[in-house]
This record gives structure tokens, sequence and C-alpha cells, in this order.
């Protein structure tokens, strides 16, 4: 018989039955037919049970078989135990989609190779160096010249790619008004070539394509572009849009599959490197630099190669730093650079988040490991109910390996329940959190299939959740002793030792959630709460672009304009918002002295910006109504602190100086108050406001409005900028305060997870601290009988029901105070001005924890209390 067949034979048992006995029926008819006495021929043919199973075993796969039959009996134990069973796979397949949620937003960031050639050869070249902070770092940004240099000298070892950070780009297909928004890259144009990319449609980049800087203006849309923007029309080959003021001619679409080098940010659209505006300039380093390093070949030579190019690059350079102190040139010098794998590619959120994501999948293995030991206690007090069953499968020959098969099957089939509930709920997940890795204007756009990847992953934390709680209870099945347990069973503190063991657990990596939830609150709120020196209350930001640069009097205009509209308190101009995330930072002269080691950070802006922004005015004044004087200045506190000793700066000077030399004059004529720049979590720099001067395509505008919803007059101040002059438009507007909450995204991201996390952990741990003392009054009842029979008072019976638990609560919240403060090094770094060591921290969780204990306990305590004597002891 076929492998095929007997695999069938399995699932078709009581046909495959009903044939065995047809045919053993027609062999004993047979017999008769050929004069045998009926009797005779039945007792020499044999047992047919014997004969059956016989028959069975030849014909189908014996192990399968008996794993199809505990599958059903476990199904029908659990239908048996509804209740039971649906807590179970429901806290089994919330903390399973919790982790598989988590896994799919790591492999996405962290893991999942680009869909690339030979990603693994593929390495990201960055420098190790002192920030203008003062503190060691790591950078990856490169200018274009060096990259020239540091190719051609490695051209036989391996091929270096530039790829540009991703740009989110105003750009048009049609008119300035239809103006909308995509991600670009500048690519080096062997980049697809050497990745062994094909086009969906059209043709990719070539060598040709990145020769000569502005001569080629092409354009690769990537495949999810074209499928979002143009729905895959293949007639978009050959179409143009204009990015500022150049054309570009879209020639190919990329391969479906590849969106970029920077996971979580799909681009777009890619352009040749050679079109980028700084690809000849020295001082502007605007891509990444990535190397596909050939087969054979090593990592280290290059690296040396590499470094030794790029320090005499700067080197170079530096000679030229005239107005940078000799202490400052040092430490730009002190650079070495690295090359690091980058097979999943790179970006800045994979940097910023990986730490974050590690607590996270840290927290929901928590989660699981609480829901594990809850129905591992289950399956526990299950098979103490079910051991004189047990004792009787063993007295009619059923071995110990047979008994871990019914127990485990069963606990698979569990399990499987639970898996299916928690895809669904990873389903919805993942993506849900993904959109709140980033800001709401700028959600991280993840690839999450569900792919071999995912499926793998859910099959093995499955099977490792039956290992976790169905193991143990198995295990206990195997060595059960039939005649103890046809007395009454063995002794039942062992049994108690260990479901209190597993509550001890429980509490542990309950008190280890709720602490480190309880930290990642605590930051959220200190950094939420952080003083920013202005006020955020009403204020909308306009970016705003114009055809070409304009002078500082038409943007005078223009909100001019603005500030007659109805619904507007003020208008003011800035370069860019305070917190914005862009900076611009040069070192200062005092008096004519040397440049400064420090660095102090300027922002362009226009008269009446201090008061828009409502920046408490010290001393001196704001900049005066039509003033383009670019030698004035206003200064914030720690820039009095740090050059004139907390003494008034009001009419005093400094120089801004540029690194290739040259010196911008300034005068002093207002102090303000600190006011956070670019970041919540640094301290604040010396800062210098200062006018605008000349010409710009840029700035931002910055309104107060009377209402309390800015947002209100939105689209009647995007509809009212280019009426004012046709050649502004608006290219992204928001609040002043969803730009201050970008600063804590990741934040507000942990605490919630954190809290909800702690959440679940606590309901988990009291379900099963319920649990166990249900059963403990259950298996107690003759005793407690007896006790109150003798005259024990309420009060004693409730301190013997729960003495052992709360022992296990204390016990495993020593446990986890202990994990806690060893997990304190681990999340340092993502947290800010709070002290993991304070009472606070500790207390919270203990406090939750007792108070948890003691809700679950009372249930338990009543049903012990209202035991009647007499109706126990008549029972037994």
């Amino acid at each position: 018989m076929s492998l095929w067949s007997r695999i069938a034979n399995v699932f078709h048992a009581d046909r495959l039955s009903r044939e065995i006995d047809a045919e053993l029926q027609s062999h004993v008819a047979e017999a008769v037919a050929q004069g045998r006495d009926p009797v005779e021929a039945r007792r020499a043919f044999g047992s047919p049970l014997r004969r059956r199973e016989e028959s069975r075993d030849l014909r189908l796969i014996p192990w399968l078989d008996s794993l199809r039959a505990d599958a059903v009996f476990g199904w029908r134990q659990i239908v048996k135990r509804k209740a039971t069973s649906a807590a179970a796979v429901l806290s089994l397949g919330l903390a399973m989609g919790a982790c598989t949620a988590a896994f799919r937003l790591i492999d996405a960031l962290l893991l999942r190779p680009l869909p690339v050639a030979a990603p693994e050869r593929l390495y990201d070249l960055s420098r190790r160096e002192i920030g203008g902070d003062g503190q060691p770092g790591t950078f990856d940004g490169w200018a274009y010249p060096v990259f020239r240099q540091m190719r051609a000298a490695v051209n036989e070892q391996a091929e270096l790619i530039a790829v540009s950070y991703a740009e989110h780009s105003d750009l048009t297909y049609r008119s300035d008004q239809e103006m909308e928004k995509a991600y670009i890259q500048y690519v080096s144009g062997w980049m697809f070539g050497s990745f062994g990319l094909r086009p969906a449609a059209g043709r990719l980049f070539t060598e040709n394509d990145d020769r000569e800087p502005g001569a080629h203006p092409y354009a690769v849309l990537s495949h999810d572009y074209w499928t979002r923007r143009f729905a895959q029309d293949p007639a978009v080959v050959g179409r143009t849009f204009r990015i500022g003021d150049r054309v570009y001619e879209i020639v190919g679409v990329a391969a479906e599959h590849f969106t970029g080098t920077e996971p979580g940010t799909m681009i777009d659209i890619f352009l040749p490197s050679m079109m980028h505006p700084s690809v000849t300039r020295s001082d502007s380093t605007w891509h990444r630099t990535l190397a596909v390093l050939k087969p054979g070949v090593a990592v280290e030579p290059i690296r040396q190669n590499l470094n030794a190019i790029s320090l005499a690059f700067e080197q170079e350079r530096a000679k030229a730093f005239t107005n940078m102190s000799a202490q400052s040139i040092a430490t730009y010098l002190h650079q070495t650079v690295m090359l690091e794998p980058a097979p999943t590619g790179v970006s800045d959120m994979q940097n910023d988040n990986r730490r974050a994501l590690a607590v996270l999948g840290a927290l929901v293995g928590l989660v699981l490991l609480i829901a594990c030991a809850n129905v591992a206690n289950l399956m526990t007090a299950q098979a103490a109910a079910r051991a004189r069953e047990m004792a009787l499968r063993v007295s009619i020959g059923a071995g110990r390996g047979r008994l871990m098969q019914l127990v485990l099957v069963e606990s698979a089939v569990l399990a499987f329940l639970a898996a299916a509930v928690g895809g669904l709920f990873a389903w919805w997940a993942a993506p849900l959190v993904a959109g709140r890795i980033n800001s709401p204007d700028n959600p991280a756009r993840l690839v999450l299939p569900a792919d071999w990847r995912v499926l793998g992953f859910g099959l093995a934390l499955t099977l490792g959740v039956v290992l976790l709680f169905g193991l143990g209870p198995a295990l206990r099945a195997s060595a059960v002793r039939p005649a103890s347990a046809l007395k009454g069973g063995d002794d039942p503190h062992a049994r108690r030792r260990l479901m209190h063991a597993l509550i001890a657990a429980q509490v542990a990596f309950c008190f280890l959630v709720l602490f480190v939830a309880g930290l990642f609150a605590n930051t959220f709120a200190r950094l939420s709460h952080q003083p920013t020196g202005f006020s955020a209350d009403r204020l909308l930001t306009l970016d705003t672009v114009a055809v070409r640069p304009q002078p500082p009097v038409l943007w005078d205009q223009v909100a001019g304009h603005l500030r007659n509209l109805p619904g507007v308190e003020r208008v003011a101009l800035a370069e860019s918002p305070l917190l914005s995330g862009e900076s611009w930072n040069n070192s200062i002269s005092i008096d004519g002295g040397p440049p400064s080691d420090d660095l102090t950070y300027f922002l362009k802006v226009s008269p009446g910006f201090i008061e828009v922004m409502k920046i408490p005015l010290i001393d001196g004044q704001d900049f005066r109504a039509g003033n383009t004087d670019a030698g004035a200045a206003i200064v914030n506190e720690t820039f009095a602190r740090r050059y004139f000793k907390g003494e008034s700066p009001i009419g005093r000077t400094f120089d801004e100086t540029l690194d290739e030399g040259g010196r911008i004059p300034h005068r002093i004529v207002g102090l303000v108050r600190d006011a956070r720049y670019s970041g919540m979590r640094e301290p604040i720099p010396p800062v210098a406001y200062v006018p605008f001067s000349a010409a710009r395509r840029r700035a931002t505008f910055i309104v107060r409005t009377s209402g309390s919803n800015p947002m209100a007059l939105a689209s009647m101040l995007r509809r009212e900028v280019p009426r004012a002059r046709s050649e502004f438009r608006v290219s992204n507007i928001r609040t002043q305060q969803e730009i201050d909450e970008t600063h804590t995204v990741r934040e507000r991201l942990l605490a919630m997870l954190g809290l909800f996390f702690a959440g679940v952990a606590l309901l988990l741990a009291g379900v099963g601290l319920y649990g166990v003392l249900d059963y403990s009054v259950l298996q107690r009842r003759r005793e407690i009988g007896i006790r109150m029979a003798i005259g024990a008072p309420a009060g004693d019976v409730a301190r013997r029901v729960t003495a052992d638990i709360f022992a296990a609560v204390l016990v495993g919240a020593a446990v986890g105070w202990a994990l806690g403060m060893a997990s304190v090094r681990f999340v340092d770094s993502l947290l800010y001005e709070v002290r993991p060591t304070g009472a606070g921290a500790l207390a919270v969780p203990a406090f939750t924890i007792l108070a948890t204990a003691l809700l679950a306990a009372l249930p338990a305590v009543v049903r012990a209390v209202r035991i009647d004597p007499a109706v126990v002891l008549r029972e037994e």
C-alpha cells in the first residue's frame, strides 16, 4: 500500500474499520462455505479485535493515527471546559500576537535583508568622530569630491555607491498650484546594476547618466510609487515633472520590492547623484556611502585605505580653516573611518529605534512568559483532576511516552488556537505601531509582509509556547503512580509548591514590566512638560517656497497681508521653526579675539518674531520693522553667560567666523530668555537671532491665531499666501505644538506600549493568583471544614489560605526588583531625568502588585470562610 494511501486512511478511520470488519467477516464466511463449523472457524481465525488492529497498523501509519486520536481527544477536553479554555486561548493569543507584531517590526526595520544581490557583502561607510557637543559619535555623511577619490582607490576590491539622505520634496507634474510631495533620493548611476536590479518598466540608470553635474535630468520611479500614484500606467515612462526650476524626465520604474536603502522610508523617485546641487562642494556632506565588496575581499585593508584617503582630504580642507582654533581643528581631524555591515540597509530610524525595539521585544517576551506560567498552572490543576484517568491508562498498558504525547498534543491544540488569535492581533497591531514610530505628518513606512519569515517565527513561537506551558504537566502526567493515584493521589503539597513557584515567576516578570513601563511613562511626562522657553499655543507654521529667491521686502509684503486676515493675531518670519530639526551654527569671536571652540547657533528671523513666539525680552529691544541690517543680533541667556560672564551684552559686538575665512560682524541689540532651539534632551546652546538680509527661496511664516484651534485657519492661509504674491506657495502647514511633539514620539510610543503591556501583565498575574487560590481552597475544603468545626476563626482560615500565596508574591516581587535593577543599564539611554533607583520607581510596582494580589485573593477567602463544616464532613 502506498504512503499516501496509508496517510489518507489515518483520516478515514471509521471507513477503514468497516472495510477491515467486512474483510474479516468474508474470511469467516468463506471458511463456513467450505464446510467448516462456524464456531470452529471463528476460533481458528483468532481474536477479531487483534486481527483488526494488526490490519489497521498495516494500512495506516500508527504514530500518526495516535496523534490524530490525541488531537481529537484534546479538542474534546478543550470544548468540555469552554470558559477556562477561552481564557487560556485569549491570554496566550494576546501575548503571542504581541510577540509576532514585535517581530514583524524588528524584522522589517532591523533584520530583513534588502532585496538586492548579495546583501551580505553590503557595508556602510561612516566616521567615528567628536561631535560639536564634544561627545564621541558616528556620522555617515560624505562630500562627493572625497567619495570620487575613495571610489577610484578601491575600485578593484569594492564598488562604492553614493546614496543621499531621503528628502521629502515638493514637485509638480503640471502647474505650481498642483504641487505634491514625494520622497526623492539621489543615487549613483551604477547603483541599480551593482544591486542586480532589473526595471519593471523602461530602463534604470547607468554610469553614463551620472558623469557630469546637471547633465542628465532623468528619474526612476519606485514600483510602490508607480502603483500608488499612476496605477502602474506604462505610459508614465517619458513623462516629465519639475522640482524647483529643474525639469526631470521619467526613464523607468525600479523592481517591485526595491524601495530604497533606508528602512522605514519608501523612496518614491530616484535621481542621479550628479543632479544634486551640492555635488561639487567639498564642505557639504549630503550622502551616505555604501560599499559592495567583491567576493573574497577582506574588510580591514579596504577600511585602512579609505581611512587614509579621508584623512588626507580633510587635512587638505583644514588648511583653509583660518577662523578655527588649533584645538577645534585637531578635534575635527580626529576621525576614524568605519565599515559596518549593512545587509538590511541604513537609516536614522534604525539607529534611533534599535534600543527601543529591543526593549519592546523584551517586554512582550515577559508578557508571554507570564501567560505561559498562567496556562501551566491551569494545566497542572487539570492534571491533578485527571490523575485517576492517567493511572487507569497506565494500568491498561499505556506507556510514559504515550501519556506525555496525550498532554502535549492537547497543549499544542490550545497553542495553535491561541496562535490563530495572535496572528489576527499581530496583523492589526504591527502597522498601527509602525505608523506611530515617526511624527503623524511623516509616519514610518515599513514592508510588513506575512511571508515565510513571519510564518516561520509564528510556528517556532507556537512550538516554544507548547514546551513552556505543556512540558511540565506532561512530565508530571507521565510520572503518575497507578497505586497511589487510585488510592487518592500523590502529596498535594508538591503540586501546590510547583504552582506557587509559577506564581512567583509571574509576579517577578510582572514587577519588571511594571517597573520598566513606569520609567518610560515618567520619561514621557518629563519630556512633554519640559519648558521650551516660548508659547506654542495658537501657533501655526507655514513652510513656504518661492519659484526663485525673493528679497526680504517681498516676504514682508506677504506677512503684512496675512496680518490683516480675520482670526490672525500676529505674523512673523523665520528661516525655520524652532525645534524643527534644522540648524545653522558657527564659531564666534568676541571683540576681535580668536574663534571660540564652542559653537553658536543662529536663526534668521523678522521683526516681531520674539513677540509672536512670546520669548521674554530681558533687555534691549526687538528688531525694528523694515530692519534688514545683517549686523544686528538678539542673543539668549546662555550666550551672555558663556561669552560675557553674565554681564549685559547689549551694545557689545561679536564676529561670526566662517571656517574657510571671513567674518560677519554683529552688534547685540537685545537679550532674551533661553528657548529650545533644536532638541528637548540636550542643554540649550548659545543662540543668536539675526535679521533676514538677502533674497531667499524658502522661509516659514509664524502665525499666532486669535482662536483656540489654529488649524481652522490652515486652508484659508494656504490660499492667501499665493494670493498676496503669486511667486509664493505654502509647502507644509503644522502647528507649533505638533512640531514640539515630534521630539517625544519615541517616548510617547514606549510609554503607551509599556503601560499597555503592564496592564496585560497585571491582568494575567491577577487571573493566575485567583486560579491558584481557588484551586487551593477546593483541594483543602475538608481541612478547612475540620478547622472551622473545632472553632478556628475566619481570620485564621483566611491567613492559612493566603499565607503561601502571599509568600510567593513577596519572593516574586523581590526577584522582580533584582531584575529591574539589572535592566536599568539596558534602558538608561531611553530615559530622561528619571531615577530608576528612586523610591517612587520601585514603590509603584510593589503597591500595584500587592493591590492586585489582595483583589485576586478576596473571592477565594470569601469562599473559604463560607464553607459549612457539616456539609463538608457529610460529603466526605
